[in-house]
């Protein structure tokens, strides 16, 4: 399953990346890149779900973002690491069964993969803080397998 929810992520990527270049109809876009998923109805409809949230909370998610990178002109961030970031964040907030920890590996594989050479890093660091604050706030409501990781997810060292 892993390897599958992998290649997903991959999928949701590319809608959400065509989506922000051409904000053709998503229906259309979601077709496009996820219709060999249908077979697989569980894969398909997670990634449809992750699409449409994400693109429903986006002002919230990059509000998220946007704390974490004070310095950095927000516009000028690589569009490859706002969406892995905003697909991440999405997962902690309203994907209850899949763990934090998850989620950030996810994300850091997908941007070593798509992104540039540090973008692995950045996604990380960035990632860390968002999970940090929001666990502060109590916005993680995690549920079955989504617990499995949830106390924290940054290594500390002594």
């Amino acid at each position: 399953m892993p390897a599958r929810r992998r290649r997903v992520r991959e999928r949701v990527l590319q809608v959400l990346y065509a989506y922000e270049f051409s904000r053709e109809p998503i229906e259309g876009i979601i077709a496009t890149f996820l219709d060999d998923l249908r077979e697989d109805r569980i894969s398909f409809a997670f990634a449809r779900a992750l699409v449409m949230k994400v693109l429903e909370a986006e002002k919230e998610l990059d509000t998220l973002i946007r704390g974490q990178v004070e310095h950095w002109e927000f516009h000028r961030l690589a569009a490859i690491d706002k969406i892995i970031l905003r697909i991440a964040i999405c997962e902690f907030l309203y994907f209850p069964d899949i763990p934090p920890k998850v989620s950030i590996n996810e994300a850091i594989e997908i941007a070593r993969i798509f992104s540039t050479e540090k973008s692995d890093k950045f996604v990380n660091g960035v990632l860390d803080s968002v999970f940090d604050i929001l666990k502060v706030e109590g916005r993680i409501a995690k549920s079955g397998r989504g617990l499995l990781d949830t106390p924290s997810t940054r290594r500390r060292t002594s």
